[in-house]
């Protein structure tokens, strides 16, 4: 194992944390049991497993000066991921107590920040009551790892599944103190370039926060509690409103949310009238030939979510138009591509600015919508196949409410974290995502 200086986004992401906003992801997933004692065979499998996988056994630590093997630009008073010594798997995987409510051990968990000094995960296994079942949530941080990159931790601690060999990659070549000099009228036009895509994002950020038509129930002060709620979908509904409707299956699960929150807040008393809150769409800029194959590389679009609409197949058709224009632009430009710029902060100024730059989401999006991939291919674990599976975003300063949704072996998972305090009614919401599927095959037609 060797270090591993962390790419802007992650340093941002280890900077802005705070104990009431932990930046860890998660998943929850739901197995079906043999016998009463598979969630204690779980946990001893995923602790005797997890020792032999090189990236769990990664620590984040400050790293003022790196070596010059390491530097990159601006990398003075960064931080990189390191191997932990004395690395003891047991301090990572947990056995709870039989429990009738998974989602409700989930949320206490998730509102706990990991341990800064140790590898930045967990595994945590929840028996269920009556012994058919048991779950496993994982948490990793997001500046370990990102949707992709967490999957593949997880994934090598569940039994072995066939997967594709990836592709070797050349090693990147050794970097010294100075650039090289032949590269610099690229570099400049480079800069240039990038200094122009700033001022654009600057003032796309700048536009997006007029007018806003939000509701203060997706506000939240930083209480530090969480709650957890999931929603599980038939995929071939969602094709059927796809093809009756048009867009994509992406654009039909961002239509459910925007549904799902009109009758929520109208029947919370809220009411939906003239809302349209701003949703961040996460969109992955992982390159696989990267030099960094860990880091984050994150950029965005932002929609408004036409909730104020009455008409379910009215706010796919806005959803859908929202996400072309997006898509026509590139996720390198608009309001949505914020996370680009950690790229050209400094390390020193992510670790100087992380306080400040972690109350400024609110006046960037009001609602986190993140799709994470899993693979198609069964998932299991000591033998006992996973049935349900449940993502979870970090929820953001200044936010009530996050949602990620997954695919996965026919079936769509809605996973919802929520602040407990600001959203004590999260179960509501989640029958309403329900809800609004019903509505949007009734609205399509036999």
């Amino acid at each position: 194992m060797t270090s591993d200086l962390l790419a802007p986004l992650d340093l941002a992401f280890w900077n802005i944390e705070t104990a009431e906003h932990p930046m860890h992801l998660g998943a929850l997933g739901v197995f079906t049991a043999h016998s009463p004692t598979a969630g204690a065979h779980a946990a001893d499998l995923l602790a005797s497993r997890a020792a032999g996988v090189p990236g769990l056994r990664m620590r984040i630590r400050d790293v003022w000066q790196p070596p010059l093997a390491l530097r990159r630009p601006f990398s003075f008073g960064g931080a990189a991921r390191v191997p932990a010594p004395g690395f003891d798997p047991l301090d990572h995987v947990r056995l709870h107590a039989p429990t009738r409510d998974f989602h409700a051990v989930a949320g206490r968990l998730m509102q706990r920040p990991l341990v800064r000094e140790r590898p930045p995960w967990e595994a945590h296994v929840l028996p269920g009551e009556d012994g058919t079942s048991f779950a496993v949530l994982f948490k990793f941080h997001h500046a370990l790892a990102d949707g992709l990159r967490a999957l593949t931790l997880a994934a090598a601690v569940l039994d072995p599944i066939d997967m594709p060999a990836p592709r070797s990659r050349p090693a990147p070549p050794r970097r010294g103190l100075l650039p090289d000099v032949r590269r610099l009228p690229g570099a400049v036009r480079g800069a240039v370039s990038d200094a122009g895509r700033a001022v654009g994002i600057g003032a796309s950020v700048a536009l997006s926060g007029l007018d806003v038509r939000s509701s203060s129930a997706l506000a939240a002060e930083a209480s530090g509690t969480r709650r957890t709620a999931g929603v599980v979908l038939d995929l071939d509904d969602v094709h059927r409103v796809r093809k009756a409707a048009g867009g994509t299956v992406n654009d039909v699960l961002i239509a459910i949310v925007a549904g799902a929150l009109r009758r929520w807040l109208d029947e919370r008393g809220d009411g939906s009238a003239g809302v349209a809150p701003r949703a961040l769409i996460p969109v992955s800029q992982r390159r696989p030939r990267s030099a960094h194959p860990q880091g984050n590389r994150l950029s965005g679009y932002l929609i408004r979510l036409p909730v104020c609409d009455a008409d379910p197949l009215s706010r796919l058709g806005s959803v859908r138009t929202a996400m072309d224009r997006n898509k026509d632009a590139g996720p390198a430009r608009g309001a949505g591509a914020v996370a680009l710029l950690a790229d050209h902060v400094p390390a020193l100024g992510h670790r100087l600015g992380g306080p400040l730059v972690s109350q400024a989401a609110r006046l960037w999006f009001d609602i986190l919508v993140t799709s994470v991939p899993l693979p198609s291919l069964g998932l299991r674990l000591g033998g006992h196949p996973l049935t349900e599976i449940c993502p979870f975003a970090p929820l953001a300063r200044g936010h009530a409410l996050a949602v990620a949704v997954s695919t996965y072996r026919g079936r769509v998972h809605y996973g919802l974290v929520a602040d407990a305090e600001a959203v004590p009614d999260l179960d509501r919401f989640a029958r309403a995502v329900t809800e609004e599927v019903a509505a949007l095959i009734a609205a399509c037609g036999p």
